[in-house]
């Protein structure tokens, strides 16, 4: 099963909770895609300084971003825009040809950044 690991910024935790809501799910709201979703909320871009006793030498600074983190099963977010041609052996002349489509509301979203930033898929590496 193939995967692709992606990082998104939100104007707000009720706008991403919108876009991941979207995605399929059954009659209850249980998710019935195999689509991976971390919700990391609003990370700091300054982080806190603390003293010895655990109080705050230096105020950190969060984001206004939510964050969330998508590990896509490539497999559900892929359609066959022309279907392969084969001989009469059933041989490939000419592959599918095929394309990515995230859900609504997420490829705008999408950011880049160094490294792995805060979060990361056990075995995946963003960069």
């Amino acid at each position: 099963m193939k995967h692709i690991f992606k990082k998104y910024e939100f104007a707000s935790q009720e706008v991403a909770e919108t876009r991941i809501a979207a995605l399929p799910s059954d009659d209850e709201g249980n998710p019935t895609h195999r689509h991976t979703v971390v919700k990391l909320g609003y990370l700091w871009t300054t982080t806190p300084e603390y003293d010895e006793e655990g109080n705050i030498s230096i105020e950190g600074v969060q984001s206004d971003k939510y964050s969330v983190d998508v590990l896509w099963n490539v497999a559900e977010i892929t359609s066959v825009d022309a279907e392969a041609v084969l001989d009469e052996d059933d041989m490939v002349v000419t592959p599918a040809e095929t394309s990515i489509a995230y859900p609504y509301g997420w490829a705008s979203k999408e950011i880049e950044v160094e490294g792995n930033g805060v979060h990361t898929f056990a075995g995946w590496s963003f960069s």
